[in-house]
């Protein structure tokens, strides 16, 4: 009797195989919703903070805070990116934001609007401290990719503030939490791909490279990369963080083994990258006194 295989089976077997393998580990994360807090207008366009508060929050308090910028390569993106994020820091006491800024798509606009926009973004969150609840002092920044580079921006680039706002009122965080950024703005930085990126910035992209204007006294950084990012190559955060040692700065680079661009996003490839990187963003501000004890996301028991 010759053996038949039922292609039904198969194919529904496969199906269900496939399905187990790339089911992404999901943490239940807090149900915080965001407030929007519109932070500037530029003719029609209103520019909003979406703004996750501690459950416990009471006014007169001053929190630490952090304020974090999507990715997109500075063309589109939205600041759902973040929430996750955002969620779990207002769990631990933070005032976390997630920032709207104009994109190449919905406003036409060049990355140096965007930096523009991140700094009102920082200024108007240091300005309006009391309202939201905030340590002025203990505001920090953030973002991936694009947004990475924006993280980065406000607190290394000088200049490329918003006519009219009171450049008295520092724009600069006072740490830095970065994922895969766009550090290095050149052909050196995107080996292959520099003359596009470059074509991006209009002529500003030296201006607005971080990895040319690393100097001392410089906000303390981490940085997390995938070391299989093709999109932006790994050796950006490390030569960055180089620079950022040698003039005397704090900065450390968490790489991922294999992982490429975009791993640390909730819910990407098996979802536990989010949870590490995550916790070592934790224990990175506590270091810094953003929050106190050890995190409370922890990975799956078998891991």
């Amino acid at each position: 009797m010759r053996n038949t295989l039922n292609p039904v089976a198969i194919t529904l077997a496969l199906a269900v195989a496939s399905s187990a393998v790339a089911a992404p580990y999901k943490p239940k994360l807090p149900d915080i919703k965001p407030v929007q807090k519109v932070y500037k207008t530029v003719g029609d366009v209103k520019l909003a903070l979406h703004v996750f508060n501690p459950p416990d929050l009471k006014d007169g308090q001053k929190r630490p805070a952090i304020i974090f910028f999507f990715g997109g390569g500075w063309r589109s993106g939205t600041p759902r990116q973040f929430y996750p994020h955002c969620q779990y820091l207002a769990s631990r006491g933070m005032v976390a934001m997630a920032a709207e800024y104009r994109v190449k798509s919905r406003h036409g606009v060049d990355p140096d609007k965007c930096v523009t926009d991140a700094k009102s973004a920082m200024r108007w969150a240091r300005q309006h401290a009391k309202q939201l609840n905030i340590d002025p002092n203990r505001l920090a920044s953030g973002g991936g990719s694009a947004g990475g580079h924006l993280g980065a921006a406000v607190g290394v680039i000088k200049g490329f503030d918003e006519k009219g706002e009171d450049t008295d009122i520092s724009a600069s965080p006072n740490a830095m939490v970065l994922f895969d950024p766009a550090l290095d703005i050149s052909e050196r930085g995107f080996p292959g791909r520099g003359e596009s990126i470059i074509a991006r910035f209009a002529g500003n992209h030296q201006k607005l490279s971080p990895q040319e204007h690393v100097r001392k006294d410089l906000p303390p950084t981490i940085i997390f990369h995938g070391k299989g990012d093709k999109t932006v190559p790994y050796a950006q955060a490390t030569r960055f963080a180089e620079s950022m040692k040698k003039a005397g700065n704090r900065c450390e680079v968490v790489g991922e083994d294999g992982a490429g661009h975009g791993y640390f996003n909730y819910g990407r490839g098996d979802g536990l990258s989010f949870v590490r990187t995550v916790r070592a963003m934790d224990k990175f501000l506590a270091s810094l006194g953003f929050l106190k004890g050890e995190p409370t996301l922890e990975l799956p028991k078998q891991q």
